[in-house]
């Protein structure tokens, strides 16, 4: 049987346009909030990555940095973060779910205890961005004979050799990181040159589901439609920190801005 992931994107394909892919920090801006925001936005996202808040996170720029910083400072712990996944897959049951975060916090945690954690809560995929190929295989292997997908990493700079090798040992899908940055950053490539690079990971092997992120907002998503999956993040968090200034409500403004980049890639 295909994973939920897979059928998300097979989905998608037979709408004829991405995989939607979004991004929040669980417990931003705190547990019972990031839990409403979650399912709200499910609703239109494909794919939901829940980012587990690092006080150090080397990939993530200022908005992601920002929303982590609410979460650890309302006292977000790894297992409230289980919690949040656990509540999620209640109604929404049919809705992969990717926790995106960093070793070090698997590793004080346990690397088995997690793994174990991750399947009772129903967890269908892992982005590690500090633990990459080829040191990743031990634990991607344990991941995969947990019916748990690990999500290799591929950028600009990656070989061809080494990026041959990563998506032979891949599983449902490949993450792309469209330029070097941190998160939120402006597209410093072009729409162009980003999809002339993700056709030839694509060409390796067709059937590998490869998604696209870093930089992607509501003015660019449309122009890079041509892929398997586009995550946003930044975007998403950005609108949770604007709603919070505004004392407006942030699971209705965040909602509407999902509503709006499904819309784009119809």
């Amino acid at each position: 049987m295909a994973s939920l992931l897979k059928q998300a994107f097979q989905n998608a394909k037979s709408e004829n346009r991405p995989a939607l892919l979004t991004y929040t920090v669980a417990g931003d801006n705190n547990k019972k909030k990031s839990l409403e925001i979650l399912k709200s936005i499910s609703n239109y996202a494909d794919i939901c990555e829940l980012g587990f808040p690092h006080n150090t996170p080397i990939a993530d720029g200022g908005q992601i940095q920002t929303s982590a910083y609410r979460a650890i400072k309302n006292g977000i712990k790894i297992n409230d973060i289980f919690s949040i996944v656990k509540n999620f897959k209640k109604s929404k049951k049919t809705k992969p779910i990717i926790l995106m975060g960093y070793y070090n916090m698997i590793f004080q945690y346990n690397e088995n205890k997690f793994i174990t954690k991750c399947k009772e809560s129903k967890v269908d995929g892992l982005i590690v961005v500090d633990l990459p190929y080829p040191e990743n295989k031990i634990f991607a292997s344990k991941c995969k004979k947990n019916k748990i997908n690990y999500i290799q990493l591929v950028s600009p700079t990656t070989s061809k050799l080494r990026l041959k090798k990563i998506i032979k040992d891949s599983h449902d899908m490949i993450y792309y990181i469209s330029m070097l940055s941190t998160t939120g950053g402006k597209l410093k490539v072009s729409p162009k040159k980003i999809l002339k690079e993700y056709t030839k990971i694509k060409n390796q092997n067709k059937s590998k589901n490869v998604v696209i992120g870093f930089g992607i907002t509501e003015k660019t998503i449309k122009s890079l439609k041509k892929a398997d999956g586009l995550v946003v993040g930044s975007a998403i968090c950005k609108e949770i920190t604007n709603s919070i200034k505004k004392r407006q409500n942030a699971v209705i403004n965040v909602s509407n801005l999902v509503k709006r980049l499904k819309n784009k890639i119809k």
